[in-house]
């Protein structure tokens, strides 16, 4: 019996923290974590999770040991995303394209990914082309993220570009060009509606852990990273009217969706949008059930040959 806790069920088969996190690794990489390790009740490793240097540093590990990612850091108050979670959105994409290339995951810098609200912590970009070889862009209205995400970039010494968005009305139009085709975009949109209900949701999660109530929002997390006028619908809804500008130019739309109440008005919209195939797909991680909606103007076939010329 392992004595590491582990992190959720239901995470991808192919996900590397399906059996928890092993701390002797971790601890290995980056001995820094070591202060941090402690034993839970029942006598399982782990770190807590309210504290936010112990779990920077957890993800500076889980970066170092996995994902070769040597320097990791992000400024004080941006957002700490739990590494896990994050590369299931990465798997499941695979699995995505795998349809379309004849069951065969399609890896290697020809896989172009647009990666909108890439952040300061760069994890998509970072899991993703660790994993596949994709080529990633990330997208940013945030000056500093995009700052700090060039120095990761360079200290890592990775091939990973970067785009300012200077409107923060828009999402596509303004950082995709008519001369650039991705393979898919990605995106994890901002959740609340208002800096007021992201604070009433980190308290929520505070007395979960059992705390009192802190005023860290998520270990972090800028107002663009946490709320935007209208929530989570609205920023997805602008994504699918913008998305119709750049139809021949994106062959897989994606973008997580936690409220599954939100999909009946998406999906109408796509329809009106004149998209040719929808796919939602389930992420199951613990208690949590998050999706991915996934839209192309593509028709099956024609997102066949687009692989095969990959190939």
């Amino acid at each position: 019996m392992t004595n590491t806790a582990r992190i959720k069920q239901g995470l991808h088969p192919r996900n590397a923290h399906n059996l928890g996190y092993d701390f002797d690794l971790l601890t290995s990489h980056l001995p820094e974590l070591t202060p941090f390790v402690i034993n839970n009740p029942a006598q399982q490793k782990t770190i807590n999770f309210t504290d936010s240097l112990a779990v920077k540093t957890l993800n500076r590990a889980l970066l170092h040991a996995h994902y070769g990612i040597t320097f990791w850091d992000i400024p004080a108050g941006y957002l700490c995303p739990p590494i896990p979670g994050r590369v299931d959105y990465i798997h499941y994409l695979a699995d995505l394209l795998a349809e379309d290339n004849h069951n065969i995951i399609p890896t290697g810098k020809q896989i172009t990914a647009l990666d909108i609200g890439t952040g300061a912590n760069l994890v998509y970009p970072l899991t993703g082309q660790h994993c596949y070889g994709w080529q990633f862009t990330g997208t940013d209205i945030d000056p500093i993220s995009i700052k700090v995400a060039k120095q990761l970039i360079l200290f890592n010494q990775l091939k990973i570009k970067l785009k300012l968005q200077k409107n923060q009305q828009h999402i596509f139009d303004g950082v995709v060009s008519d001369k650039d085709l991705f393979t898919f975009s990605m995106c994890n949109p901002p959740f609340h509606n208002s800096l007021e209900q992201a604070q009433q949701g980190t308290e929520r999660k505070w007395k979960n852990l059992g705390k009192t109530p802190s005023n860290e929002l998520n270990f972090g997390g800028q107002n663009a990273e946490l709320w935007c006028e209208g929530g989570e619908l609205a920023f997805i809804s602008t994504m699918i009217e913008e998305s119709k500008h750049v139809a021949d130019q994106i062959i897989w739309f994606t973008s997580l969706v936690s409220k599954k109440e939100h999909l009946e008005a998406l999906r109408k919209l796509l329809n009106k949008q004149g998209v040719k195939e929808t796919k939602i797909i389930d992420m199951a991680q613990g208690q949590k059930v998050s999706r991915i909606l996934a839209w192309s103007y593509f028709g099956a076939a024609e997102r066949a040959e687009i692989f095969e010329q990959l190939a």
